[in-house]
């Protein structure tokens, strides 16, 4: 693996540039139009114009990103997360024109990316999973048999969904139907798959998922879990590592339920195997696999000290996790806050624009991974996260206390981010405290907010 051809933009790319370099490994960016200005650009040996604005023109494109690999003489391709990380057809098609993939086998991505398939795989392996439907449905009369059959409330999720697209709580049996269709025409719209299935639906739950790696030679490691319940409309707004909640007992029988399934389908890269815990119950249920690198990465490498997206470039190199020295006991805490361009006192309405200032905390214990910068104009076409800010501290307590400080710190200027949206949440007893679910941010602290803040 001597060239890779970065199939990305923003913060993971440039992340994806730089882990390059440090390995010898020499890079072939891509940018569409508007994205002339990213630093990834810079970073990579040489970049290349995708096309225009439109994804499907662009970072979609997947014609075009092979012909680029193949005039470039790339022989691998890093799909960093979203866009085509989780497509099976581009991992295959990569294979089929000689390129490595950085990621998980074809049949791995399909697999697990078939919430339906991936729920009956892991039931065959053991796994606990949430009561539902054995099917995926695409028409609302026949999933209504199902759904009377589990009982309500029901989660109605997309099979090839994930990002909370095209999922649906429904109460009871009377807005079945006109919810089936709502998230039937979003998960067509978003993924060209509209199938549904059904999952009970537990009130007061909180997301856990743990970080695994594979390799070629049946190697499977875990790096611990990671919890991720602040969240809003199921997108993620702030993860840490460990959780505070979870007990030792609870927390390895996690993790090696996390191993039994990436290992029983032969898993190769990063991925992260996703739970429930409910907290009543002291149980936890596996809702689905993502075959790529998470957003929320960073913490696990704090508390590890580890870089997952270098240990992917070894592990699709050949390289065997056996051989390698990584580190057994995770150290401290860490957390994660999401920095995107939206005014969450509007809806969380997206803000495009020029940054106008740009100038992130310097501290020990203190990192942000971003592609912005002073004078970078933030396009209206992509993903609205234009960092991430991580702080590690010697416990909980310390991690917050070095975020309160973090955050006061950080000047972003020019557009409406999620900065004060964080500062809010440090000053709340309930997010200090670990007391969240994943519904804690719409029906708590957002209405508490409403009110005048405070108690």
């Amino acid at each position: 693996m001597q060239h890779v051809l970065i199939a990305n933009r923003g913060e993971i790319a440039l992340r994806a540039a730089r882990v390059c370099r440090q390995l010898g490994i020499k890079t072939t960016a891509v940018h569409s139009r508007p994205d002339g200005n990213l630093p990834h650009l810079w970073a990579a040996d040489q970049a290349v114009c995708i096309g225009p604005a439109p994804s499907q023109q662009s970072y979609l494109n997947v014609p075009a990103l092979l012909h680029v690999a193949r005039n470039e003489g790339c022989d691998a391709i890093y799909p960093g997360y979203g866009f085509l990380a989780e497509n099976a057809e581009f991992a295959e098609r990569c294979i089929a024109g000689g390129f490595a993939f950085i990621g998980p086998r074809p049949e791995a991505i399909r697999m697990m990316g078939d919430k339906s398939r991936a729920r009956e795989t892991a039931v065959e392996l053991g796994l606990p999973v949430v009561p539902g439907s054995e099917a995926a449905y695409e028409d609302a009369a026949t999933a209504e048999e199902a759904a009377r059959q589990i009982g309500f409330p029901l989660l109605l999720k997309a099979r090839s969904g994930g990002g909370g697209r095209g999922m649906r709580v429904c109460p009871e049996a009377s807005a079945f139907s006109g919810l089936f269709g709502q998230a039937h025409s979003e998960a067509a719209a978003a993924f060209s798959d509209g199938a549904i299935y059904l999952e009970r639906f537990f009130d007061k739950v909180r997301h856990v998922e743990v970080q695994i790696v594979g390799d070629r030679h049946g190697n499977v490691r875990h790096f611990g879990e990671r919890d991720c319940s602040v969240q809003r409309r199921h997108q993620k707004l702030v993860e840490e590592a460990p959780s505070p909640v979870l007990d030792a007992e609870t927390r390895g029988r996690l993790h090696e339920t996390a191993v039994t399934l990436a290992r029983g389908i032969g898993y190769e890269g990063a991925g992260t195997v996703e739970f429930i815990y409910v907290p009543e119950e002291n149980h936890f249920y596996f809702i689905e696999m993502n075959t790529r690198i998470q957003v929320e990465h960073p913490v696990s490498e704090e508390i590890y000290g580890l870089d997952l997206i270098a240990l992917q470039m070894r592990v699709a190199r050949g390289e065997s996790l056996a051989e390698m020295s990584l580190p057994q006991t995770p150290k401290g805490h860490a957390i994660e806050f999401r920095i995107n361009a939206e005014d969450w006192r509007r809806n969380f309405q997206p803000s495009p624009g020029t940054i106008s200032a740009w100038a992130p905390p310097v501290r020990q214990g203190v990192r942000t991974d971003s592609q912005a910068y002073e004078a970078y104009r933030i396009p209206p076409y992509y993903d609205s996260m234009i960092g991430k800010l991580i702080v590690h501290g010697a416990d909980r307590d310390a991690a917050l206390a070095l975020a309160e400080k973090a955050l006061a710190e950080f000047t972003c200027e020019g557009v409406a981010t999620t900065l004060d949206l964080h500062r809010q949440f440090l000053k709340d007893p309930d997010f200090r405290s670990g007391a969240v679910d994943t519904r804690w941010v719409e029906n708590v602290f957002l209405p508490r907010m409403a009110e005048g803040g405070g108690r």
